[in-house]
């Protein structure tokens, strides 16, 4: 059942989905270039397209960066480095995705159905499956039974034939005079009538006992298994065999049909027909037609004779200006209802000449949604349509595709296709062999992955869900911030607005430790959950008011937050750093602000101070290669995470894992607070934003989960991937598990995380079948003989079942079968949507 992951699919193209759009021929308009390019041309009508921007004006120049000039983030991710520093890191090339031919039928994408499925289907063309077949009976019985079958019939038929069978005409004589038979319950016909009703008689039995063979001895079975399954043109020459042998018994009259047909003929238009030799020539012609028909049928001719007279000529392309129905995908229906139709007519051409690619419907789509909102927008969006085509409504990077994908996507439900559930007992029948995908209803729930190193998470989940996001973020629909390792395969440079290498000399950018905020508690809560939330001695309450303790005076001195190494003076409680705070302070006359450093004084060196251990983390990044990197004054260049839920951004941060794993995993524990905290606090959830951590290691806390358990809420999702359970604190363990509504559990993870997802997986009740087998000997030389004949049959030994049937609370997948039943790129994936509804745990082959 391996249908690649679309059922009923069309041709070799079912599970296509259009990418980038291909140039047209030389006569049409140019195009605008892949965006892998990196250069965009001149365009005639760029101020047109300001006017429909779906981002309001002060989205469309806001920076991420404070202080960086508008025209430089409108470039997008080239500018997201400086030029001479690209190629400083390379990143590994992943396997492109197959992409469309040039001139990719669009309009064929948009007007394929996409049904509403359980959670995770790949809708795109999907078709339900057909009816799960009962228990499959054997070639062996299925062909003795046939045959016996076949033989009891014809001997019954001879019986009957011959006169062997008594009282064979008692139900004929009840319906018809008696004057036609002769007397006795086995007297014959007398006149003509009864002789030819006994014809009739015969053929009706005849009908009969051959309809109870074929069920009987499930010729159709045999058929389908044997002949209509090898296909064409197998099936067309059996039945033309078999018309022809049909056709010899007919007319040599070992078939009773030509004779009743006839007396019938006669008994209702009269004998005298038959004196027109051409009307004998009319029932003869019309009784061979009837007997070929049911074969024509079996044997499908028709369809061989069309696909062969079709095979020579291919098929003529469509005419881009044929009329189609005002309510397909690919004539932009929202648009001609609102009455917009020139705008539509415009789109409709860009589409079928191939000028636009699936970003771009999807893109305009959500524009138009946005300006239904604001009424005053409708117009500017109509005009920028009419000028500039698939081009309006631009991202703010100007890209209108990623460079690369390695994976399928079907941008207009967001969904990226990540496998294929496997033909296995564990997963319900209507799922084998259908596409497994991933969109933001399931991403909103959050997605753990747990899987050892080699396993794929990054390959095959987490570089197809970047993607995923990435292409939601042209569309304007969503912001994806995605944090791996240095040389990570999360995506190339140009797939991302904004590139930050933290430690690296040539980034553009640089992490705001505070989150963007300008409240000191704000800021010292979630970088006290970033330092020592993993500690679980340590109190991060109690880090957290430390930390306000510091800020606070010192913004309030300085006009910003301290940069690292001068709060690592102040945790240490350097007597110089703190005289020079106090004296600042003094002398702007914030005396609240010295009663929280005089408060840190005393508290300083106490039992259970705090403050020794967050000075501790903080040298972790007052090293010589961050060295500026985390400033916070007037020329700091700060990404802000906060820009995330404001705008359609794509973000990647890469981090220095190999020679500061402890530094690493400290920024990941700050990212994924500041995330969870920014994106609670956000009022305008319209923007779905995810982050996605390659490497979760000792990442997660306590507050964190909590935060996770509030992401559906605002919009907002996260996917985790962790080698092992066990890089997450032991307390958290099952808080995780049940914050998350996504969970991935990869080939090669060991019992103990086997058990954890099987206890989180829960049972199901399930009816076992338990069967004692007895075997029957038989004393009376009958019946050995008769069991003999049953072994000649079915293959087996006669014996007696002793059926138990039982109700039983069975977990969904065991910890074992976890660890050594799940084959190499497989997965076992649960997931559920952000509506509530769940699919049970899949056993996935993975090909994202």
């Amino acid at each position: 059942m391996d249908d690649d992951g679309t059922r009923g699919g069309r041709g070799p193209g079912a599970d296509w989905v259009p990418g980038p759009a291909a140039p047209p021929p030389p006569a049409h308009p140019p195009r605008v270039p892949h965006p892998a390019s990196g250069t965009h041309p001149a365009d005639p009508h760029q101020g047109d397209r300001n006017q429909a921007d779906p981002y309001p004006a002060d989205r469309k120049q806001a920076d991420p960066q404070p202080g960086r000039p508008a025209e430089q983030w409108r470039a997008g991710s080239a500018s997201a480095q400086p030029v001479e520093h690209r190629q400083a890191v390379p990143t590994p090339a992943a396997p492109p995705v197959e992409q469309p031919a040039p001139g990719a039928p669009v309009d064929a994408w948009l007007r394929t159905p996409r049904p509403q499925q359980e959670p995770g289907v790949w809708r795109y063309g999907y078709t339900p499956p057909p009816p799960e077949e009962s228990e499959r009976v054997s070639d062996r019985s299925l062909l003795v039974g046939a045959l016996i079958a076949l033989l009891s019939a014809l001997l019954l038929w001879s019986l009957w034939r011959n006169g062997y069978l008594p009282y064979r005409l008692v139900p004929l004589k009840l319906f018809t005079p008696g004057e036609w038979w002769n007397p006795g319950t086995s007297g014959g016909p007398r006149t003509i009538e009864g002789s030819d009703a006994l014809t009739v008689y015969e053929a009706i039995l005849f009908g009969l006992l051959a309809y109870g063979c074929g069920r009987i001895g499930n010729f159709s079975e045999l058929f389908r298994r044997h002949v209509a399954e090898r296909g064409q043109p197998f099936l067309a020459l059996a039945a033309a065999v078999a018309a022809g042998l049909t056709q010899l018994l007919v007319w040599k009259e070992t078939l009773p049909v030509v004779r009743p047909v006839l007396v019938l003929v006669a008994s209702v238009a009269g004998g005298e027909i038959y004196q027109s030799q051409t009307v004998v020539n009319v029932i003869y012609g019309l009784i061979a037609a009837a007997v070929l028909w049911p074969f024509a049928r079996l044997g499908r001719w028709r369809e061989l004779i069309a696909a062969r007279r079709g095979g020579g000529t291919a098929p003529a392309p469509a005419d881009p200006s044929a009329p189609a129905t005002t309510t397909s995908a690919d004539q932009w229906p929202e648009l001609r209802a609102a009455g917009w139709t020139d705008a539509a007519d415009t789109l409709t051409a860009e589409v079928r000449t191939g000028r636009m690619n699936d970003v771009d419907v999807a893109r305009l789509r959500h524009a138009w949604r946005l300006a239904t909102r604001r009424p005053d927008r409708l117009g500017p969006l109509a005009e920028s349509v009419l000028r500039t085509g698939g081009a309006a409504a631009l991202h703010p990077s100007g890209h209108r595709d990623l460079p690369r994908r390695t994976a399928r996507h079907d941008v207009l439900t967001g969904q990226v296709r990540i496998g294929r559930c496997a033909d296995d007992p564990h997963n319900p029948y209507v799922r084998r062999g259908t596409g497994l995908a991933l969109d933001p209803a399931l991403l909103g729930t959050s997605l753990l992955a747990v899987g050892p190193p080699g396993a794929g998470k990054s390959a095959r989940l987490v570089r197809p869900a970047v993607e995923a996001l990435a292409l939601r973020a042209l569309a304007g629909q969503a912001a994806v911030l995605a944090v791996g390792g240095a040389g990570e395969p999360l995506g190339p440079d140009d797939a991302f607005d904004v590139v930050v290498r933290v430690g690296h000399p040539g980034s553009a950018h640089d992490i705001d430790l505070y989150g963007g905020t300008t409240d000191p508690d704000e800021a010292a809560a979630v970088l006290a959950e970033g330092l020592v939330g993993d500690v679980g001695s340590l109190d991060s309450r109690r880090a957290a008011t430390v930390l306000a303790q510091l800020l606070g005076p010192y913004r309030a001195a300085h006009g910003h937050f301290p940069s690292v190494p001068e709060l690592r003076e102040l945790l240490d409680g350097t007597p110089a750093a703190f005289a020079g705070l106090r004296a600042s302070l003094e002398a702007a006359g914030h005396h609240a602000m010295l009663r929280e450093l005089d408060a840190r004084s005393r508290q300083a060196g106490g039992p259970g101070d705090p403050a020794p251990a967050l000075a501790d983390r903080v040298a972790l990044l007052d090293r010589p290669t961050f060295a500026g990197f985390f400033a916070t004054g007037p020329d700091a260049r700060p990404f802000e995470l906060r820009a995330l839920g404001q705008y359609p951004l794509r973000v990647r941060v890469d981090l220095p894992e190999r020679g500061h794993a402890e530094a690493s995993r400290l920024l990941t524990r700050l990212l994924l607070a500041q995330f969870t905290a920014i994106t609670a606090a956000r009022t305008d959830t319209s923007l779905f934003v995810c982050l996605v951590l390659d490497d979760a290691t000792h990442a997660v806390t306590a507050e964190t989960v909590r935060g996770i358990r509030r992401l559906r809420s605002v919009n907002a999702g996260a996917v985790l991937a962790l080698r092992t359970v066990d890089d997450v604190p032991e307390a958290l363990h099952t808080p995780l598990l049940g914050a998350v509504g996504c969970t991935a559990a990869f080939s090669g993870i060991t019992t103990w995380d086997g058990k954890r997802f099987a206890e989180a997986w829960g049972k199901e009740w399930v009816e076992t079948r338990e069967v004692a087998q007895h075997t029957v000997f038989a004393d009376q030389p009958f019946t050995r003989a008769l069991h003999a004949l049953r072994k000649l049959v079915t293959g087996k030994a006669v014996t007696t079942d002793a059926v138990t049937v039982r109700q039983v609370e069975k977990e969904r997948w065991s910890a074992s079968e976890l660890a050594y039943a799940v084959p190499s790129g497989h997965a076992v994936i649960r997931l559920a949507n952000v509506d509530g509804e769940h699919a049970p745990p899949l056993l996935v082959h993975l090909d994202g």
